[in-house]
């Protein structure tokens, strides 16, 4: 794997990212071959409700923080024309995209939805208190995440652009450069460089941004107090809290994608099999028997 790929060549492989597992604060989600969804956890929006859902793409999670007044969120689907669904908790508006068109990435945060346009330009809906959702006037994009309560873009040239909440400096990442894909947690944002190694921002107190020694990274992963990171081996580290054991991942192997929840950690083996630790409670873990799982080769950096 050719971690000194041009730039273009890069980025225009993640132009098209086509996110196949998720998870959430109490929830996952996983996108089978034949373009169908499985969800287990909590389902008290109805946010696991995605047994209707057909000609999916992409899939994305709405996460937040673990606290007694939080756990309220929604998933996205990304349909093959452009098109979006979403279920869930919408006090917000968050799930108001049915109107939305062209779109080929999503990115769900706690009380919002970010939707990336073929044409690079950005759409938001949802709670906007922070600013979060103040990306009307982004351009050249080709990637985004979206954190508790702040969004981040990747732009075309590897550069990074952030909005919302900047208490922990999240946002903090107008000096980046060669980056090739980011995530947002909680209160702090990861990047991943086109030489495979791994740059973090924001809040630090769990330790979820001692990312500097990692190497060899093709994928990156961030849940509300923990970092993910995936291998060219198919391996994976983690760092950051492991209360619930979400950092548990040291004896994963021939893994192809992750995904980080506020306190669970999913993998998707090369098999279509999905891999998880962490917190079970609402038994967003219960994924033993998912098979067909979509592999996407094409989302790791060539």
């Amino acid at each position: 794997m050719d971690f000194m790929a041009s730039n273009e060549t890069v980025l225009e492989v993640k132009r098209w990212p086509k996110n196949t597992i998720a998870a959430g604060r109490r929830h996952s989600v996983g996108l089978k071959v034949d373009g169908t969804v499985v969800a287990t956890g909590d389902n008290r929006y109805g946010q696991c409700q995605v047994g209707s859902w057909w000609d999916i793409v992409a899939v994305r999670a709405g996460n937040v923080h673990m606290a007694r007044n939080t756990g309220n969120t929604h998933k996205l689907g990304l349909r093959a024309n452009g098109t979006v669904v979403a279920v869930g908790w919408n006090k917000h508006d968050q799930c108001n995209v049915s109107d939305w068109r062209n779109i080929v990435a999503l990115a769900a945060g706690w009380c919002h939805t970010i939707g990336l346009t073929s044409d690079g330009t950005v759409v938001a809906v949802g709670k906007n208190k922070e600013g979060e959702c103040n990306v009307s006037g982004w351009r050249d994009m080709v990637a985004v995440a979206a954190g508790d309560w702040h969004t981040i873009g990747l732009r075309a040239n590897g550069t990074v652009v952030g909005v919302g909440n900047n208490r922990y400096r999240q946002c903090d990442v107008n000096d980046w450069s060669h980056i090739v894909e980011v995530s947002a947690g909680y209160l702090h944002t990861i990047g991943l460089q086109r030489d495979g190694t791994v740059i973090g921002v924001g809040s630090n107190k769990h330790d979820q941004c001692e990312v500097t020694d990692w190497q060899g990274m093709v994928a990156i992963a961030a849940g509300s107090y923990h970092t993910i990171g995936l291998k060219a081996d198919g391996t994976v580290m983690a760092v950051g809290s492991n209360k619930h054991g979400q950092c548990q991942v040291s004896g994963w192997q021939d893994i192809v994608a992750i995904a980080a929840g506020c306190a669970h950690t999913l993998g998707l083996r090369s098999d279509g099999t999905v891999v998880v630790v962490g917190e079970n409670e609402y038994g967003q873990c219960d994924v033993n028997g998912w098979q067909d799982i979509q592999v996407n080769k094409h989302s790791m950096i060539p």
